[in-house]
């Protein structure tokens, strides 16, 4: 007891946090799992974790006890060891075992390096099922002496979703006890202390009750006056602004009312691109307009006009692409199209002039698949480009910026015709759909 009140807070602190963590950790979160298994930063500060994918009880006994000796024997600084239960994380377990029947109703072994945060990670998991034998330590040992000079030893690559938090629901059964431990000791105190103890008590709650509900009632007071206060010309004025921006406006139902009066649409970048797209929530589209520098501000506008209307449903989620910026992405993209969108081999002399602006693309990020509109050719239904203005003339003009017929801001914006129609077939789910394996990357 003497030497621990000599010994420094400091020092303390180091030894309980390099030590919080047994030597093969179960993983029951994403927090531990990023703790334990961080991103590498570096080469030189490589991370690597390796995982015993295993069940619980006495069938699985065994193989954890050969597996924690092992670990015991191989401690190192760049090396984690840790386990998890696959029948309580089955989509980071499909992820790493592909759901091969060797492993099924057995334990595996991975050896994985975390490369982003976004759940991207190389891998390389042990052929055969671990059971503990020697056989299966010198295979993992020479397995890990490999990894030292050669770090190309694991490729595979996966993403893997956030781990379950298993520790959540009990969590909350604490919570909920300490709860009622806490209002009981507060009913006793009531009726077994003194009143005047009390008084300070009640007289703090009754105030802050008072405060709140008095809040409130004033808030919904003064709501109420100014929608009574508000000018009737007001309302008359952006009714006839909106009437003379869009004729289609008139066409909204009341089943579907725009919950907003503008149009929020975010430009897609990498910095917002995995969470706009990569790990949007299942049910949600991005609905995304690709435009070029030169041709923003019309097919902004025309586009906010043609998905007004859409604006009411929460899952739909409009942004814009930058075709200066982003082209190898949407090239990348329209491969998977079946022809809709063909790409030009590297013998086509217009490869680097083909126009993709005016392209709307329906992105659905949980399902990888996507919906495509192309720009309004002249000669269809309802079409009001003129001649010189022709889409395929767009697309294959040899004298480029040589034209004294170039579109101008009218015809950029009848690109998007009939974009609204094409938003109701996408409502409707009767749009060709275009998977592909994954999300590119977008740099």
């Amino acid at each position: 007891l003497c030497q621990a009140r000599e010994m420094k807070k400091q020092l303390i602190d180091d030894f309980l946090s390099q030590n919080k963590f047994l030597m093969v950790a179960r993983l029951t979160s994403q927090r531990l799992f990023q703790e334990l298994c961080p991103v590498k930063k570096s080469h030189r500060q490589r991370k690597h974790c390796v995982v015993l994918l295993t069940g619980e009880g006495e069938k699985f006994a065994e193989a954890y006890e050969a597996f924690l000796t092992f670990a015991v024997a191989n401690t190192k600084d760049t090396l984690k060891f840790v386990h998890i239960y696959s029948d309580r994380q089955p989509e980071f377990a499909d992820a790493l075992l592909m759901d091969e029947e060797k492993y099924h109703g057995r334990s595996a072994v991975v050896i994985l390096e975390r490369r982003n945060n976004a759940g991207k990670i190389a891998y390389k998991a042990l052929e055969e099922a671990w059971q503990g034998s020697k056989e299966d330590n010198f295979i993992l040992l020479d397995l890990l002496d490999q990894l030292r000079t050669d770090p190309g030893l694991l490729s595979s690559e996966t993403i893997v979703a956030d781990l379950n938090d298993e520790l959540a629901p009990m969590f909350l059964i604490r919570w909920f006890y300490s709860t009622l431990d806490y209002i009981s000791d507060c009913w006793d105190s009531l009726f077994h202390s003194n009143w005047r103890e009390m008084m300070p008590l009640l007289s703090l709650l009754f105030s802050a009750l008072f405060i709140l509900f008095g809040t409130v009632i004033v808030q919904a007071f003064s709501d109420s006056s100014d929608t009574r206060d508000a000018p009737a010309s007001g309302k008359e004025e952006t009714g006839t602004k909106m009437e003379k921006n869009d004729a289609s406006f008139s066409r909204e139902s009341n089943s579907r009312i725009p919950k907003k009066g503008f149009v929020e649409v975010t430009e897609l970048t990498d910095i917002n691109y995995t969470s706009n797209l990569v790990r949007l929530r299942p049910g949600h589209m991005n609905v995304v307009l690709i435009l070029s520098n030169s041709t923003k501000t019309p097919l902004l506008q025309k586009f906010a006009l043609e998905v007004y209307t859409f604006t009411g449903s929460s899952s739909l989620h409009f942004s814009f692409l930058s075709l200066d910026k982003h082209r190898e992405w949407l090239e990348y993209l329209l491969e998977f199209a079946q022809d809709a969108a063909p790409i030009p081999n590297q013998y086509d002399k217009h490869f680097l002039e083909r126009d993709y602006t005016g392209y709307v693309l329906a992105l659905n990020g949980h399902k990888k698949y996507f919906c495509l509109f192309k720009p309004h050719r002249s000669g269809d239904e309802g079409g009001t480009l003129g001649s010189c203005e022709d889409y395929d003339a767009l697309q294959h003009v040899e004298t480029r910026g040589k034209s004294s017929c170039s579109p101008g801001s009218k015809s950029i914006k009848n690109k998007l015709h009939k974009l609204s129609f094409w938003m109701e077939r996408l409502l409707e789910g009767s749009l060709q759909r275009f998977y592909i394996p994954s999300w590119p990357t977008l740099d």
